[in-house]
């Protein structure tokens, strides 16, 4: 367990479920700490993240080895918890916050936001939704960790996929990301294309299970069941091998907030079909390493897949512009280094939080 006593930046994750701030602070906080005395505070990450309990904060000492700490939240319930460390624990904070979202803030996320002392925006479009001054600090990818297969047909054997062309969405299903758009166009593309097959991988929630019991009488509806594959949410650090395992990644969502999935499967290679939602105008070049396309709309995203699917020579273009694009634009580092750039301000600003 990490000793809190060294340690000047906290980087909080109270959700215990996988989601996209799960997934930054594993990637990140490992990153940043060969740079910086951070550590994660979280229910559940990989040995390789520093991490303390959240219990060890109530007892911990008022300030840290520079002084006053960084709380790095994502969420309102962290800023929530950031404050009351601050201001009722009397630790000697300093608070960070990144906003993903995009669209208008409620009073209490208003409020919450207020009393930073920083704030990130994942995008220039999150930006414009934020009140006060901000730093606009896209996500990164790790192109060490997500990065081409060398041998895509053996990894479909060890995953148990089928052969290709294989389409993929990977992520929470459920009617906001899009993931009925996604199975209709595929039904459409696969009752076409008899070699092709396509995967849905993630999780629904109690309250979108009958959301999801309605997809798959779908697909069985169109005897697809066999080549149109629901597979479970894995571990955020097994899905690389997911991502390398296709031709084409798909983002079908209707509102996202950033989105990183098009992002990862890039750097794999996969060239993407994304809506015009979240950051995704600022992740894709049109043209070059995917197609951007309309929330909602079927038919684009069919004739997306298929303008893909008859140009073998076009694919494999796009995947090499894909995995360039990640590397020069997108590494994981100069995401890192671009918060550490933040932290470090913060501590040198030691006048009272």
């Amino acid at each position: 367990m990490t000793d809190l006593s060294q340690i000047d930046v906290i980087a909080p994750n109270f959700k215990r479920r996988l989601s996209g701030v799960t997934s930054t602070v594993i990637r990140l906080v490992p990153l940043q700490a060969r740079q910086i005395a951070i550590t994660a505070c979280a229910p559940e990450v990989p040995d390789y993240v520093p991490n303390v309990h959240w219990s060890h904060l109530i007892t911990m000492g008022r300030g840290g080895p520079s002084g006053a700490r960084i709380w790095h939240a994502r969420r309102n319930v962290e800023m929530i918890a950031g404050i009351a460390l601050k201001r009722l624990l009397g630790k000697r904070l300093k608070l960070l916050f990144t906003s993903a979202s995009q669209r208008h803030h409620t009073g209490l996320t208003r409020a919450l936001v207020a009393r930073m002392d920083a704030v990130i925006a994942t995008s220039a479009k999150t930006a414009t939704y934020l009140s006060v001054p901000n730093t606009v600090i896209h996500h990164g990818i790790d192109t060490e960790v997500f990065t081409p297969s060398p041998d895509k047909s053996a990894l479909r054997a060890e995953l148990g996929l089928p052969a290709g062309p294989l389409m993929g969405c990977f992520g929470r299903i459920r009617a906001q990301k899009g993931t009925d758009v996604f199975v209709d166009a595929m039904i459409d593309v696969l009752g076409r294309r008899p070699d092709a097959c396509a995967i849905v991988m993630g999780r629904a929630v109690d309250k979108d299970q009958a959301f999801l019991d309605d997809l798959k009488a779908r697909v069985q509806a169109a005897d697809l069941s066999k080549r149109l594959l629901f597979l479970p949410e894995v571990p955020v650090w097994e899905t690389p091998k997911f991502y390398q395992a296709l031709d084409i990644y798909i983002a079908p969502q209707r509102w996202e907030g950033f989105g990183l999935t098009p992002l990862e499967a890039m750097a794999c290679a996969a060239p993407t079909i994304c809506t015009r939602v979240g950051a995704f105008e600022e992740l894709i070049v049109d043209g070059q390493t995917g197609t951007l396309i309309a929330p909602g709309d079927v038919g684009e995203m069919v004739a997306a897949t298929d303008a893909l699917l008859a140009d073998p020579a076009k694919l494999t273009t796009w995947s090499a512009n894909a995995r360039a694009h990640m590397v020069e634009n997108f590494q994981l580092k100069q995401e890192a280094d671009a918060i550490i750039a933040i932290y470090r301000a913060l501590l040198a600003d030691q006048t009272a939080p």
